[in-house]
């Protein structure tokens, strides 16, 4: 039978891997915001599984509403980022600090 704690351990493992993809990769924007959804991933998965053992939907409502944000959010970075390698032919996180008017 599968528990809460197995639910909140892979929700922890895969929060650690989008923190350790954001710390270790500081050069590809598309992969950080990759990492960005796989935390949002690790916090629906946290809502679902108390949502389920609690007996209330409330958490599930919840999760909806995070992956609007989500999808909305890569629309919107994905947008941002067609526009900058149009631009200046390049991702790189390093390259994108200097704004122009």
């Amino acid at each position: 039978m599968i528990g809460l704690p197995h639910y909140l351990t892979l929700a922890g493992i895969v929060f650690s891997i989008a923190v350790a993809g954001i710390f270790l990769n500081r050069k590809n924007v598309i992969v950080l915001l990759m990492c960005i959804e796989l935390m949002l991933l690790a916090v629906n998965f946290n809502f679902v599984a108390f949502s389920h053992f609690l007996g209330d939907l409330s958490g599930q409502v919840f999760v909806f509403f995070i992956l609007t944000v989500a999808a909305a959010e890569a629309a919107i970075g994905l947008a941002i980022l067609v526009v900058l390698f149009r631009e200046r032919r390049s991702i790189d996180v390093e390259e994108l600090d200097t704004m122009r008017g």
